[in-house]
């Protein structure tokens, strides 16, 4: 078997071991019972929210590749977004279906810029969700009345919040000092700020990247309401960008069993049980699945 065979069966396993975890930790039959009693119209309202914010994502990754010379038509990037979302949701990892997109969009500018649009447009995304982060983890930390955050887990997170500034304050002097950062990356820097943040790219990145990550906030509020869980606003800001982003540690398949874990740990502060939270988080999943099922037809109509 291969190296990469071996990697995904980890990844199986893996997810598999803290599923297994959740379950005798945060109380396996109370998630049951709270899945059991959901209010089903709260999950089609999440549902009908991921959607929107798939049919919004792949209208930002037309406006990225139009700055980066790549001509999409709206109706074929929505499709292939979807179709891309259906591979990333069923295999450990989930990037190969952005990069298949990348490998089927590259006829009308090449390869390069076609993995470079999608790259950049991946990464506009997890910017806004990093931003919306931290901060409201700053006015919810430093704020008399805001959420409690124990300093086990202030710390971590705010040593991440201090890494991505880091990151940010690296790309601006690459940008400034392009030979700084080396051929392969110096040859990046010029297209991604070209397409995110540029005078002509960033009002449109802006709108989108709101958009975008509001949708993924209200869906899993919506989740959460359908389990019997009220989000406060602070709780939706500060708390639920964390537990999405746990789901880009590459270990499990589409952040199953990872996700949930974060939910058990950090939900509570808003006043939820270990179970809730991981309820609420086993629902967004859920509304993930049903969500890219219009790229699934998509893909056997093919």
């Amino acid at each position: 078997m291969t190296r990469a065979g071996l990697w995904r069966i980890g990844q199986l396993a893996f997810t598999a071991v803290l599923i297994a975890l959740l379950w005798s930790a945060a109380d396996g039959p109370e998630i049951i019972h709270l899945l059991s009693q959901a209010e089903p119209l709260w999950l089609l309202a999440a549902v009908a929210v991921l959607i929107c914010q798939t049919a919004l994502s792949a209208l930002r990754w037309k406006v990225t590749a139009a700055h980066l010379g790549q001509t999409l038509r709206l109706p074929h990037a929505i499709k292939e977004y979807f179709m891309s979302q259906v591979v990333n949701q069923a295999l450990p990892g989930a990037v190969v279906g952005d990069a298949a997109r990348a490998v089927r969009a590259r006829a009308q500018a090449g390869l390069a810029v076609a993995t470079q649009a999608v790259v950049f447009e991946r990464l506009a995304g997890q910017i806004a969700m990093f931003l919306t982060m931290a901060g409201a983890f700053a006015v919810t930390y430093l704020s008399v009345g805001g959420l409690e955050w124990p300093m086990t887990y202030a710390a971590p997170i705010g040593t991440a919040v201090a890494i991505g500034c880091l990151i940010a304050a690296l790309i601006a002097v690459g940008l400034w000092f392009p030979a700084m950062m080396g051929a392969k990356l110096s040859g990046w820097m010029r297209p991604f700020y070209t397409a995110l943040l540029s005078r002509q790219a960033l009002p449109a990145q802006i709108g989108l990247g709101v958009s975008i990550t509001l949708c993924n906030l209200t869906a899993f509020g919506l989740c959460a309401w359908a389990v019997g869980v009220s989000l406060s606003l602070a709780a939706i800001l500060a708390i639920v960008p964390v537990i999405l982003f746990s789901m880009l540690i590459p270990f499990t398949v589409s952040g199953w069993g990872i996700r949930e874990g974060a939910a058990a740990v950090l939900l509570p502060l808003a006043g939820t049980t270990a179970s809730e939270g991981v309820a609420a988080s086993v629902m967004f999943g859920i509304a993930m699945l049903l969500a890219v099922v219009p790229g699934l037809i998509a893909l056997v109509l093919k």
